[in-house]
């Protein structure tokens, strides 16, 4: 047995196809099919149940398939680590990330990554939470960078930043002319809802229901770019972090107005399987992804005194002190 036996087993396995697996390794169906029944032979237990249409994993196989995978997952670290080591730079980190972080936080923090580590490229794509955390755990990511981050037997969690939740408005709304409001304000109001699959949701609704408001939820997303376009033609107001608002704020396309304690935060972290080794470009980066998030969580939440500002040095909306 040899980690190329694995590699292939783990990939069919992956692509539930032995013919995707074998094209994935660079070798033939029938290559494929052999090495992995050499491996059930040395084994001395079946490992894939044919006979079943896609085919199953058996009771051992399962056990195989998250052996090697963590197996492999080791290698292809201490040898990412090692080449990094030799050339002080390269290889790639892979990013899956929740399309409101991505779009407001990462960009600038892999271009000063990228800009201090030439030779190393990140592959960023933005997903649905579930997706993320799919992606982490099939190593398709190094890395998931998603809101309400949870540890599991699979999973660790780095914490980065909390955001404070704010109602979010057209800029001609009754609400928007205030300094704050109490969550009771929101009783009956139309309102645009994330989907009710998403923890935010969930968080959101709950906190609702505390405080016995009932609004009028005339649709749903499963992001927040679409939510902010639906308030901005009039469809709604919504409670929305106040990061991925900043930029509509300074270009008046939205107002968004702080609540009144007890205040919502969404916790933003990142995921990485356990005993994952991560080599000296990937830790680098999540230091400075970590720190790029604080950066822009101090910027939106600015001192009571001044309030929060655009760059001009106009008031938008007021964070008032935390009870």
């Amino acid at each position: 047995m040899n980690t190329e036996t694995f590699r292939i087993f783990c990939d069919v396995v992956h692509y539930q196809s032995f013919s995707r697996g074998a094209e994935v390794n660079n070798i033939s169906q029938s290559a494929a099919t052999q090495s992995i029944h050499r491996l059930e032979k040395q084994l001395g237990v079946q490992l894939i149940d044919r006979s079943k249409r896609p085919f199953v994993l058996t009771p051992e196989g399962k056990i195989c398939y998250d052996g090697f995978h963590e197996i492999l997952e080791t290698y292809d670290s201490v040898v990412s680590r090692v080449q990094a080591s030799k050339s002080q730079s390269g290889g790639v980190i892979r990013v899956a990330a929740i399309y409101s972080v991505g779009l407001h936080d990462m960009s600038k923090c892999m271009r000063e990554f990228m800009k201090q580590e030439p030779k190393t490229k990140i592959r960023l794509e933005f997903l649905h939470p579930d997706k993320v955390y799919e992606a982490v755990i099939n190593s398709e990511a190094d890395l998931g960078v998603i809101s309400y981050p949870t540890a599991t037997s699979e999973l660790n969690v780095i914490p980065l930043r909390s955001e404070e939740m704010v109602v979010v408005m057209p800029p001609d709304h009754p609400l928007a002319k205030s300094r704050s409001i109490p969550i009771e304000r929101l009783e009956g109001l139309d309102y645009v809802a994330f989907d009710h699959d998403l923890p935010i949701r969930r968080e959101t609704d709950r906190h609702m229901r505390a405080h016995g408001v009932r609004v009028n939820i005339v649709t749903e997303f499963d992001n927040i770019e679409t939510i902010k376009q639906a308030i901005e033609v009039g469809m709604g107001v919504s409670l929305l972090p106040a990061p991925s608002v900043l930029d509509d704020l300074e270009a008046r396309r939205l107002a968004a107005v702080s609540l009144e304690a007890p205040k919502i935060s969404r916790p933003i972290g990142v995921i990485y399987r356990r005993r994952k080794i991560f080599s000296a470009q990937t830790t680098k980066f999540i230091e400075m992804l970590g720190g790029a998030l604080v950066k822009s969580n101090a910027i939106s939440s600015s001192s009571s005194e001044s309030g929060f500002q655009t760059p001009a040095g106009e008031q938008l909306y007021k964070i008032e002190p935390r009870g």
